[in-house]
């Protein structure tokens, strides 16, 4: 029963982490397909710069909602069982960044053709699981997050530092007895998948050609004439 149930939360994590909340709000908000502007991706960054702050914003906070919802489904479903409420947390950042929505079938260097899913890079539901497991999370990592994306100006590095510091907190809490150690390793793999996902921005920003956003955007742009 208990695996029944572990399959049944990972597959409606999936799939609700799946829902392209960027591509709908972009969508009904200008008529553009996002997946046609800047990186591609579904998330709130892409998002903010396919409709402007506004759309940017309420696709975050989508997003950050389907993961949490994830884990307070996983929790309605079975109690005291936070490895599997963990799985239903990483299902929803794997369902954001492989939706089974924005299947596409392209072809690779030999012309044979594949099937490619699309999505975002798992930040936001990365923060709505880690809310669901530990509420007053949110008033650590979304400050700590906007300050790395308006000082540090890399969209790709304040989604890594969410799963980072996510890990950091969960540890110490399982470390101190406040949290099952699941949560610890859901932040981790969190991470992974991250990281994987900004594999292109990582090249680029080795390359030192990442786009830059806030303070040292702004810094670094030309004067007006």
């Amino acid at each position: 029963m208990t695996v029944f149930i572990a399959i049944l939360t990972c597959a409606l994590g999936y799939l609700l982490g799946s829902i392209p909340f960027g591509l709908l709000v972009v969508r009904l908000a200008t008529g553009q397909d996002v997946r046609q502007v800047g990186s591609g991706r579904t998330g709130g960054t892409n998002a903010m710069r396919a409709g402007g702050l506004g759309v940017g914003l309420l696709t975050t906070v989508l997003d950050i909602f389907k993961g949490a919802l994830a884990v307070w489904l996983a929790r309605s479903l079975v109690i005291a069982q936070p490895w599997i409420e963990a799985l239903a947390g990483l299902a929803s950042v794997l369902g954001h960044n492989y939706s089974l929505f924005l299947v596409e079938r392209v072809a690779n260097a030999t012309g044979r053709r594949r099937l490619q899913f699309r999505g975002g890079a798992g930040g936001a539901p990365t923060v709505g699981a880690a809310v669901a497991f530990w509420a007053p999370s949110t008033l650590i990592i979304v400050p700590f997050a906007a300050a790395v994306f308006y000082f540090v100006g890399y969209a790709s590095v304040t989604t890594m530092s969410v799963g980072a510091l996510a890990f950091v907190i969960f540890t110490l809490r399982a470390v101190l007895g406040f949290a099952p150690w699941a949560q610890a390793v859901f932040a981790l793999a969190a991470e992974a998948a991250l990281i994987w996902a900004l594999r292109p921005n990582l090249q680029r920003l080795a390359k030192g050609t990442e786009r830059l956003h806030g303070w040292r955007a702004r810094r670094s742009a030309p004067p007006e004439a």
